[in-house]
């Protein structure tokens, strides 16, 4: 039985608008990943936006708890429901229908889809609750109605906001399986399943903790796909039903041992982990240091470290990809379409860890058999910073010792480390404001875009917003604040295009243009006063004819990295603005010069070709077919704008273009680089700003020449190495003549030379295992033209630590060491033979 497809026509016959799952990654800066299923909704529901219609809906929400307030990532292999990964299945009503007719759905689809038997269901609902519970009684006995109180049965999105009571329903999964003290209704033990909770949002709480009725009551509900699936496979454990044991079982055959649940908690934490690790990569977030992607790195991270306690000692898990897109690639698509590059990234991921994975437990042993109730917080890391050990992953590991990691330590030293390189992450999306743009979105709707066709024309003010975007009647002259005209030409920041900027003739100027839940608001510095209701002039600024033109190369660089390294390039970023453009792309590695031709050659051959650009609006699905790229993430309607360069490249965009390729001008990359693991970034330039960089780089050119008197560059070049290989051999001879600089200062045995050969610690250990009392240093220049200094002392008033720091200062480098033997480094070859009777200075003075 495809549960998932059952619940979703299921609520399609009952009227349901069916809305694919969102991404992983949610429209909310406040949240780390999607971790409910109502959470695409979270703006319609605190009424930020007007519903939508229809204004009833039902999904298969994929989410992921594993950081943040929602994170089950301990439990996690040990308990029988807690996942990373999990689908929830969900129908929402904003305002439509409400507690009789969701109670009445709920009782149809699980006693006739899902035929769950009768006399096995039981279901809670709020103590103050008595409509629910009416409802409740015409499909099921009094005596299996609960009542409980706020802990159990309210639910809130936050201190303030809507919420209401809930009612759960449960599974008796049997007393003849579960004995333990918890095993009855509202204990905690697991006989009694909760399998759906449906939440009646009726409302609003203020700071003051009131509660106000809302005008429109609303639904929302969520079952858990992997419960449920258990539930109807006569499974105790969500990991012994068909959505995890065929991963189980890939498991079991790559490290030869059979699973067994008792102790296959290893087993359980890989089939968990590879599915979140595979989703998000496949919705494009990638291993990073910070934010969701260092979450993603230390969930497969862990799943690598209880492979290792399975006997795994090489990457493994990449291998389980094709199972997971076996499985669920029918109903997620893009999961078979990413396949290849997310194999590649996971096996590159794991070879990094593969590299400190034993010497981070070999130190983890040595601290641990230290350890008697708290594990070093210094340790842990080092463990961290050195060998790539989520903190998580020590606690995992110290768990099954029935030991803790001192926490605060490790805290501390993260918060100093991070004063010294801080980053950030943002999440996507609108901008997240303290703006209520409900009764503009409700009064006038999404204002109107006119920008494609036209770069000026007459508007009306609609609304007015100050800086902290309140609505106000006026903004006066000096004043920096928002608009919303009826009609508009300024294109609003989105898909990686800058927003435009421009005026309103003769009143202000318009330094950005940005999108808040589809109204399109310009930001405004005013020279004179603006009302609401004033007619004035729009201009967008020349700037956009460059905007246009980078926008329209990036599509050809996105093409040209498809047909140079394959398909599985998939957009990670961009950002298009009036004199550059950058993308950022999945890639495993570095790009060669090579590479990087083949692909500036692409582009500009493209631009040659002089293709017309052609825009069409189509259905989401009908581009697709068509061969459109689209991005996954992007929020796309039914209705979508595909735009197109013959057969160079055709993707979904609701961008600024060119008219026609010839217009783009020269292309070229200025920089390729990496962002982050399997992550790269190309850097380049178009039109004007290329024509810019060429007049540059003919500049520099023209000074070079003029450095080099005339003489052709490549020739100059030629016989700067020729006088470089003449300077090398004075040098060996220099060193050759010093070889044999050997004193006796007292008792004490001196030696300071330059050798030409040889390894000089070995000299080194030779000289002083020969004398009683010896002063040795040796340097050595290498074939990079770098030297390398060693000393070495034995019973003698000399720290070869300070020693050596102080030739290398003399030689433009530096080091130190122990006292009686240290290192240095050193790059200036001219000072060798100042160096060598600095150094013989030095010891004469100690000794």
């Amino acid at each position: 039985m495809d549960i998932r497809s059952e619940y979703l026509n299921f609520f399609a016959s009952k009227g349901h608008q069916i809305i694919p799952s969102a991404p992983l990654v949610p429209d909310d800066d406040s949240l780390l990943f999607t971790n409910a299923g109502m959470v695409p909704f979270k703006s319609i529901f605190t009424g930020a936006v007007p519903r939508p219609t229809p204004p009833i809906r039902t999904s298969c929400q994929t989410c992921i708890r594993a950081g943040g307030k929602h994170n089950d990532l301990d439990n996690v292999g040990y308990t029988a429901r807690h996942h990373t990964f999990f689908e929830m299945l969900g129908n929402f009503s904003f305002g439509e229908y409400f507690k009789e007719q969701a109670i009445a759905y709920a009782w149809e689809f699980i006693t006739e889809i899902l035929k769950l038997p009768k006399d096995k269901l039981y279901v809670t609902v709020h103590e103050k609750d008595d409509k629910a519970y009416e409802f409740w009684a015409r499909h099921i006995a009094r005596e299996r109605i609960y009542r409980f109180g706020d802990h159990d049965n309210f639910w809130a999105m936050g201190d303030t906001g809507p919420c209401g009571p809930c009612s759960e329903i449960f599974y008796d999964q049997g007393e003849e399986h579960f004995h333990s003290p918890e095993d009855y209704m509202g204990g905690d033990g697991d006989r009694f399943l909760e399998i759906w909770n449906l939440v009646f949002m009726q409302y609003e709480r203020s700071k003051d903790g009131k509660l106000s009725p809302l005008p429109k009551p609303s639904i929302d509900t969520g079952m858990g796909l992997e419960r449920v699936t258990a539930i109807k496979e006569g499974k105790f454990s969500n990991y012994d039903s068909s959505l995890f044991m065929p991963l189980i079982d890939e498991v079991a055959k790559l490290c030869g041992r059979p699973y067994v649940y008792e102790s296959g908690a290893s087993y359980r934490v890989i089939a968990d982990h590879i599915r979140s690790v595979v989703f998000l990569l496949a919705q494009g977030t990638n291993f990073n240091r910070e934010g969701r992607g260092y979450v993603l790195r230390r969930i497969l991270r862990r799943a690598v470290r209880h492979g290792y306690l399975l006997g795994i000692k090489e990457p493994f898990m990449y291998r389980l990809v094709d199972k997971v897109c076996e499985l669920m690639g029918g109903h997620y698509a893009y999961l078979n379409e990413k396949k290849e590059a997310v194999k590649e990234q996971i096996k590159l991921e794991e070879e990094r860890f593969f590299a400190t994975l034993a010497n981070g437990i070999e130190l983890f042993n040595e601290e641990l058999a230290r350890t008697k109730e708290i594990f070093s917080g210094e340790v842990a890391f080092k463990l961290y910073d050195t060998y790539g050990f989520p903190l998580d992953l020590t606690a995992d590991m110290l768990r099954e010792k029935n030991l803790r990691v001192d926490e605060a330590k490790f805290d501390a030293l993260m918060s100093e480390q991070r004063q010294i390189a801080k980053a950030a992450w943002k999440g996507s999306g609108d901008k997240n404001v303290r703006g209520d743009f409900k009764a503009l979105l409700e009064k006038f709707g999404e204002n109107k875009f006119s920008g494609y066709e036209e770069l000026s024309r007459t508007s009306k003010v609609l609304a007015l917003l100050n800086e902290d975007f309140a609505e106000v009647d006026e903004l006066k002259a000096g004043d920096i604040g928002w608009a919303m005209f009826d009609v508009t030409p300024f294109y609003a920041q989105s898909g990686g295009q800058t927003g435009d900027s421009g005026e309103v003739e003769s009143i202000a100027d318009v330094f950005d243009t940005q999108k808040f839940y589809g109204l399109n608001l310009s930001h405004l510095r005013l020279n004179r006063n603006l009302k609401i209701g004033d007619i004035v002039g729009l201009k967008v600024s020349e700037e956009r004819e460059q905007i246009a033109r980078h926008h329209s190369a990036t599509h050809l660089l996105h093409a040209a990295l498809r047909a140079v390294l394959g398909a599985h390039i998939a957009q990670a970023g961009s950002l298009v603005e009036a004199d550059r453009l950058r993308f950022d792309f999945s890639h495993p590695k570095a790009l060669s010069d090579e590479e990087l031709a083949k692909i500036e050659e692409f582009v500009n051959n493209a631009v040659c070709k002089g293709c017309a650009a052609k825009t069409e609006i189509m259905d989401i699905d009908d581009a697709k077919n068509s061969g459109a790229i689209a991005l996954f993430g992007e929020k796309y309607g039914s209705k979508v704008r595909v735009v197109s360069f013959g057969e160079i490249s055709k993707e979904l965009c609701g961008g600024i273009h060119v008219r026609n390729l010839s217009e783009i001008g020269s292309f070229f990359i200025v920089k390729e680089s990496g962002v982050s693991a399997g992550v790269r970034r190309i850097e380049a330039v178009c039109s004007r700003a290329a024509l810019n960089l060429a007049l540059q780089n003919r500049a520099k050119l023209a000074e070079i020449s003029a450095e080099l008197k005339g003489i052709e560059p490549l020739r100059a070049i030629e016989k700067l190495k020729d006088e470089i290989r003449s300077l090398k051999d004075q040098i060996k001879h220099a060193s050759s003549s010093h070889a044999l600089a050997f004193l006796n200062v007292g008792d004490t045995k001196l030696c300071v030379a330059s050798v030409e050969s040889g390894d000089i610690k070995t000299m080194i250990d030779e000289f002083k295992n020969s004398h009683e009392k010896a002063a040795i240093m040796l340097m050595q220049v290498g074939a990079d033209g770098k030297i390398s200094i060693a000393a070495g002392v034995k019973n003698a008033p000399i720290k070869a630590g300070e020693w050596v720091k102080l030739v290398a200062q003399i030689l433009g480098g530096g080091g130190g060491g122990r006292d009686d033997f240290a290192t240095a480094g050193g790059k200036d070859v001219l000072k060798i033979e100042e160096a060598i009777k600095e150094a013989i200075s030095y010891a004469k003075g100690k000794i």
